[in-house]
């Protein structure tokens, strides 16, 4: 069997939980529909994608180095609800309670961390022969994430579409269907055109059509910069006007690959759905048709196994 691993971007899910599932309580009156929601996603995803090794990434809520670049970072979103984030850390509880791996650092965001955890996973692949994780797919619903997408290293990307429920893997082929242009492009597309979801804007007068256009031209943000001679006279002097912002959107929109953590990838192969400890938080949370679910699922992975024997 093929071994894969599957990285879940925490709070992008917890996030898209909370506003799709409608307000659930535990018997005490605290908000639990954002961690009923990751569960599920969980449940979903073992089923589906038949993962061997799985790790979660959050944010901390510390400021990150893009705060420091542009102080207007996503000052634009609204403050997270309390309830909300009062269930994070029964996400954190979950999770160690399944023994699956957190990773998250101060001064970097979850894609920061995820980019750092695919980019070590390349690396093992390449360096040691032992290493026998075939496949990286990550799991979230933020876009960004998509310029992390490598069919040569076997990165993907499953991003939930219309609810929870149902997904779709991005490979190549498909960001770029839905970017038009490639993973590694991302960046230097968003220099272009920028991001108002976290408040950095580009280039003005630079949208999708004509960023994709000299990218397909030029390749990169540089590339676009040293053939300006090239480039037809309207276009140039919005060029020209926006290089400063162009430059600094590029390197909010650009994922770290190096955050410096303490990674063990081989060891995130040690989880287990059904354990007393998992069933007792269920209990304590009110998850009925989770427990059902958690213990069918159970049941089917150890048929599998069963069958591996013979």
């Amino acid at each position: 069997m093929d071994s894969k691993l599957v990285i879940f971007d925490g709070n992008a899910i917890m996030h898209r939980a909370f506003h799709a599932i409608p307000p659930l309580t535990t018997k005490d009156g605290e908000a639990i529909n954002a961690l009923y929601g990751l569960v599920s996603i969980l449940i979903n995803i073992v089923e589906n994608l038949k993962p061997t090794h799985i790790i979660f990434c959050f944010d901390e809520k510390e400021p990150t180095f893009r705060n420091k670049l542009l102080p207007t970072y996503q000052s634009q979103r609204p403050e997270t609800d309390h309830n909300l984030i009062l269930q994070f850390q029964k996400a954190r509880d979950f999770l160690e309670s399944v023994n699956i791996p957190v990773y998250s650092k101060s001064g970097f965001e979850a894609d920061d961390v995820i980019g750092t955890i695919v980019t070590r996973y390349a690396e093992l692949k390449i360096k040691n022969l032992k290493f026998k994780i075939d496949e990286a797919i990550v799991v979230t619903g933020d876009r960004d994430i998509l310029q992390l997408v490598d069919d040569s290293k076997n990165i993907k990307l499953f991003m939930p579409i219309g609810g929870l429920a149902n997904g779709k893997i991005f490979a190549e082929k498909e960001t770029v269907e839905r970017l038009g242009v490639m993973p590694a492009q991302i960046p230097d597309y968003k220099a272009l055109v920028g991001d108002p979801s976290d408040n950095y804007f580009g280039i003005n007068g630079i949208g999708p059509k004509t960023a994709s256009a000299l990218l397909s031209k030029y390749k990169t943000l540089i590339g676009i910069y040293e053939h300006m001679k090239d480039i037809p006279e309207k276009l140039k002097a919005k060029l020209i006007s926006g290089k400063e912002s162009a430059y600094l959107s590029y390197k909010l929109a650009t994922i770290v690959r190096d955050v410096p953590i303490k990674l063990d990838i081989k060891s995130s192969d040690k989880w287990n759905l059904v354990s007393e400890n998992v069933l007792k938080l269920f209990e304590q949370y009110g998850f009925k048709t989770l427990t059902a679910r958690i213990k069918a699922l159970g049941e089917r992975i150890e048929k599998e196994k069963q069958g591996l024997l013979f």
